[in-house]
């Protein structure tokens, strides 16, 4: 069987899944992505004390800006969550949870720690997929502007949120010379290049989605670390982070790349 034949019985196979998970998998995709807000709130409410006191601690901001920061990242994140899942208001949940992970990023200094800001792009690109499929094509934020070609701001937003996914993949990249590490960065590479230019898009996202899926379970398994050491709440933020990014690549994989991308503008060739 040559290279185009398995390419071929891959995409065959790709579309047989999505013909059976149609229904489903928006639903998945969504629930996966506000994971991490979800269990983020859900973590402020049960570590109140520690959060305010770190956030007080670090900015040396008062008793009472240091609880409305804990409040603000508890409600908004919750409230986001219930939003999206119950399909009301999801603009302005999106925008919120922008917000949090905007604020998250300064009060947490993520921004001076490249992995953890990568990991927090990546994120916001699943919220802005979030974001376009909520979107109907007939109405636009961007109200009186023109509109060029077939391209909308919905297709701007699913190109960025391809382009910021992949970021995350960045941060999982091994500088070795080991056999094993080197074919990883190579296929993984390649997989993270076909998302982003929006070629072959919903076959790339789904071995994505696979790859990183697997490497979630393994290197992630925080039910296997005891609650009180504090590898167990890395592990945990790793996993729900990373959660959340596959169901943006769910979402890739459920809606496709959108206009802006190689495989749309191939339908006009």
């Amino acid at each position: 069987m040559g290279r185009e034949d398995l390419m071929s019985a891959a995409e065959d196979a790709a579309d047989q899944f999505l013909r059976v998970t149609k229904q489903y998998l928006p639903h998945v995709a969504r629930l996966c992505l506000i994971s991490t807000f979800l269990e983020d709130g859900i973590r402020m409410w049960f570590q109140w004390s520690e959060q305010r006191d770190y956030i007080e601690a670090t900015w040396s901001c008062g008793f009472f800006l240091a609880t409305g920061f804990v409040l603000l990242n508890l409600i908004g994140q919750i409230g986001g969550c219930v939003l999206v899942l119950s399909r009301n208001l999801v603009q302005y949940a999106c925008f919120g949870l922008f917000g949090i992970i905007a604020l998250q990023t300064v009060a947490y200094s993520i921004l001076w720690d490249l992995k953890f800001l990568m990991r927090n792009l990546a994120l916001s690109g699943g919220l802005l997929l979030l974001l376009a499929e909520s979107r109907s094509e007939g109405k636009s934020m961007f109200a009186g502007v023109p509109s060029m070609g077939q391209s909308s701001p919905k297709q701007y937003m699913q190109l960025g949120g391809r382009v910021l996914l992949v970021l995350m993949f960045m941060t999982l990249l091994h500088f070795d010379s080991s056999f094993f590490s080197i074919l990883q960065n190579m296929v993984g590479t390649a997989l993270i290049v076909l998302v982003a230019v929006g070629l072959k898009t919903k076959l790339a996202a789904l071995t994505l989605v696979l790859w990183l899926l697997a490497i979630n379970v393994y290197f992630n398994a925080f039910w296997t670390v005891p609650s009180y050491k504090p590898m167990h709440d890395f592990l945990k933020y790793d996993f729900f982070q990373t959660t959340s990014v596959i169901g943006g690549l769910l979402l890739v994989v459920a809606l496709g790349p959108g206009g802006v991308s190689v495989d749309e503008k191939k339908k006009d060739w």
